[in-house]
């Protein structure tokens, strides 16, 4: 079987191999109660067609770097998420960002020449395989089954998604909006001992209020401004995550660094 290209994986993913009826014609899937992918990861990619119904749980962050990227933090510390157990199994009821609701499928290209994009899956996740049970990805004829046209369809929203997200950013730093965010959160039990929190960036809110009439109208009519607002919003969630760390026993350092932008 032939494997897609790899010169640097994405979050979760351990391997890519592309989808097709000849080398999978007997391939199942089959649903899974846990979300083990994600166990362990804090900051989660997130599009901005998310940003209004994540801000109800989550903090949403951009990252640093050069190639920011919208982050939902799933907990404040690296490798502790506060909504999945250890097993991947949810903790409570909450939105689950799509960048976590599309794997083991992904679109890439098979060739760095190809123009098209063609439908890949990661062979390490156990929820696909040559098992009898679960779901056919192919027909008898050897035409995608109702899994492969689902998990096409969705891939190929959230690669539009993904080029929304991008003008996004776009936007927001042609109007130097970005900044470097630190929030610091104390403890009535340590009133002298506040945690900060660094390595983000957020919507410098100072700079916001200081756009001209015309661009304030213009992202009024094309949604835009509600997206900044959920995210200026979601910052509040800060500390419902930390507060659920330490009900969790999984306290936060004093000092961190909150993320680092995924691959």
């Amino acid at each position: 079987m032939a494997t897609a290209p790899q010169p640097s994986l994405p979050l979760f993913y351990q391997d890519l191999m592309p989808l097709n009826s000849r080398d999978h014609a007997k391939w199942h899937t089959k649903s899974m109660d846990a979300i083990k992918w994600a166990a362990g990861h804090h900051a989660i990619p997130l599009t901005v067609e998310e940003f209004i119904p994540a801000q109800r749980d989550f903090p949403i962050v951009f990252s640093s770097g050069e190639n920011t990227v919208p982050l939902a933090l799933m907990g404040l510390n690296e490798g502790v998420n506060v909504f999945l157990d250890d097993d991947g199994k949810p903790v409570g009821e909450f939105y689950l960002p799509a960048y976590v609701r599309r794997y083991p499928y992904l679109l890439a290209r098979l060739t760095p020449e190809a123009e098209e994009l063609s439908l890949c899956f990661d062979p390490t996740c156990d929820a696909l395989g040559e098992f009898e049970d679960g779901n056919a990805l192919f027909d008898a004829d050897g035409n995608p089954a109702e899994p492969v046209k689902m998990a096409l369809e969705f891939c190929d929203n959230f690669e539009q998604a993904g080029a929304k997200t991008q003008a996004f950013i776009e936007e927001i730093q042609k109007h130097d909006l970005l900044m470097d965010g630190e929030i610091a959160i104390t403890r009535d039990e340590e009133p002298g001992n506040p945690y900060v929190y660094r390595g983000f960036r957020m919507i410098n809110e100072e700079k916001l209020r200081g756009l001209d009439a015309q661009t304030i109208k213009q992202w009024t009519e094309n949604g835009i401004m509600p997206i900044l607002f959920a995210h200026l919003m979601s910052l509040d969630m800060m500390r419902v995550i930390f507060q659920r760390q330490f009900e969790q026993g999984k306290a936060p350092q004093q000092t961190q660094q909150v993320v680092d932008a995924p691959a």
